[in-house]
């Protein structure tokens, strides 16, 4: 994601985004799109899990995968 900064401030407002680490931004940013998710999906009768994996990226239609794997987040729906 570039833009963390952007999307907790509409959620928090621009005062409090700019006081908060960018790492947190990152983490808030994470929590909000899931939930989004998860209610959209919900709301469309879909069943299923979203999760946020912290060393797997996509790149250019290419799967990479890190060395080390970590789920930030998960909900089931």
């Amino acid at each position: 994601m570039s833009n963390p900064s952007d999307v907790v401030a509409s959620r928090i407002g621009r005062f409090l985004a700019d006081l908060t680490p960018s790492g947190f931004d990152q983490s808030k940013v994470e929590i909000e799109l899931i939930k989004q998710l998860v209610e959209q999906m919900a709301a469309q009768g879909l069943q299923g899990e979203v999760a946020s994996v912290r060393g797997l990226d996509l790149h250019n239609k290419k799967l990479q995968v890190g060395s080390e794997l970590q789920v930030r987040h998960h909900k089931v729906i």
